[in-house]
């Protein structure tokens, strides 16, 4: 009998399946990530912080690092698939959890979309005359199929495209050490410049940060397949292994392209700098080569951030009620995936027919930022004051330096976020207060947590469910 028809078999109703080890988790949390995305934006984070890009990954990273041990000690506590959502709503309230799935949601949902509009750019620029409508319809129709028929499969072809993604970055930074010693840039690796240089200000290497953030996003939405990992403990490590693989891929793939690249000057567009930086450092050929690896990572990045929102809008549902909510919660007893949920994600995606890249990006990283913040106080909240564990220096350290520093660096990242940004995830979260008020008829009904606990019971994993009263 296999894996998912013994998970099947042994509970009464159908849920996510166990069956993700711990490299395919990771492999989705860098899918998600996108590693060549360090080459795309390159021209504008090397323009917003005066030519220190890899100075920005590592502010980025070192903030990130913090929220990811958070995220690590959280999961261990509520293995839910929900992420940031369970624990705000276990730790803090079921309404503030709520409110911090409607802001993460705007996220969730908008990176499909926004990789569905990168494909439809790519395909206009090589038929500019076929109406890209059929591509995206395609395109998001395929990626679809893939999430609603397997996790395993969707996790398989992942890995693959990740796999090609660093083949070709290392091929990226073999080009660029061969350009460097033939005078190019700096004409050497051996140098501060990428780091640190005169006319350098950190208020700029902070904005910039603000910006590669949106690459470091993967990481916690590995805790989206908590449910779908073979064992409780595998989703802490593939959180602490993405984040460290991933920031180290940016950090060297900036470090190389900075030192060949001190400067914009011969770029035609800085927008998107992929495809000139190819071609300057290994020609046409290498060209072609490495843009397939970009859409490859566009792929990956759609099949692994299609399969986490969904898994968010799936726990959402499973904790609301009504008929909606149940059509949202629906588990495919033969596949075994939130099908409902990864259908609306299709559906929202098509949007990607109208949209453009620089409306959609705006609103990314809002309800991230919100997200990583709340992590990290949920920590404090539970361990420091529901579990007391304030007594000793270590635990004061472990329980509320360490998550207040992560709330402090998330905060600061998410302060110098562009007005726009600011502006349509306000709208936004204005829009699901009214909701919350809404479904809680105006607070005096709250909201409810459920965690799988029939499937965690019989996994013999612990859930310090916590019952809530209206505010």
């Amino acid at each position: 009998m296999s894996q998912s028809a013994q998970d099947v078999a042994h509970t009464s109703t159908p849920h996510l399946s166990r069956q993700l080890g711990l490299w395919a988790i990771v492999g989705l949390g860098l899918g998600y990530m996108t590693p060549m995305t360090v080459f795309d934006t390159f021209g504008i984070v090397s323009g917003e912080t005066n030519a220190v890009v890899p100075l920005a990954y590592l502010v980025a990273l070192v903030a990130m690092v913090f929220t990811a041990i958070s995220y690590g000690r959280m999961t261990r506590v509520y293995p839910s698939a929900g992420s940031a959502y369970t624990y705000a709503s276990e730790a803090i309230h079921p309404n503030v959890g709520f409110l911090v799935g409607w802001s993460s949601l705007l996220d969730y949902l908008l990176l499909p979309m926004v990789n569905a509009v990168i494909g439809r750019i790519y395909f206009e620029g090589f038929f500019p005359d076929a109406p890209s409508w059929i591509f995206v319809v395609v395109y998001v129709a395929a990626i679809t199929a893939l999430n609603y028929l397997s996790m395993k499969g969707t996790s398989r072809i992942n890995g693959f495209l990740v796999v090609f993604q660093i083949v070709m970055i290392g091929a990226f930074v073999v080009q660029a050490w061969l350009a460097l010693r033939n005078g190019m840039g700096e004409g050497t690796i051996f140098t501060l410049d990428p780091l640190y240089h005169e006319g350098v200000q950190m208020s700029a290497v902070v904005a910039g940060a603000t910006v590669v953030c949106f690459s470091f996003i993967g990481f916690d939405a590995i805790t989206m397949y908590a449910e779908e990992a073979k064992t409780p403990s595998t989703v802490p490590k593939a959180i602490v292994l993405a984040l460290l693989i991933g920031g180290a891929i940016f950090f060297v793939a900036a470090w190389f392209s900075q030192s060949v690249f001190p400067t914009l000057e011969g770029f035609e567009v800085t927008d998107d700098t992929l495809p000139e930086m190819a071609l300057k450092v290994g020609g046409q050929f290498f060209k072609i080569l490495f843009t397939s690896a970009a859409f490859a990572a566009i792929v990956a990045s759609s099949l692994s951030s299609h399969a986490s929102v969904s898994r968010m809008i799936y726990v959402m549902g499973r904790n609301g009620k009504g008929r909606f909510a149940r059509f949202l919660s629906y588990i495919h007893p033969r596949f075994l995936t939130p099908t409902h949920a990864v259908v609306i994600v299709g559906i929202v995606s098509l949007l990607a027919v109208k949209f453009t890249l620089a409306f959609i990006s705006s609103m990314i990283n809002f309800g991230a930022l919100i997200a990583f913040t709340v992590v990290n106080l949920t920590v404090i909240v539970f361990y420091a004051f529901r579990m007391k564990q304030r007594r000793t220096p270590k635990e004061i350290f472990t329980n509320i330096v360490l998550p207040f520093i992560g709330m402090c660096l998330t905060g600061m990242l998410w302060v110098n976020l562009h007005f726009d940004a600011l502006m349509y995830g306000a709208i936004w979260l204005a829009i699901g207060i009214i909701v919350l008020i809404y479904m809680t008829r105006g607070l005096r009904e709250p909201l409810t947590m459920k965690i799988e606990e029939e499937t965690l019971a019989e996994e013999g994993t612990p859930v310090p469910h916590v019952k809530h009263g209206a505010y």
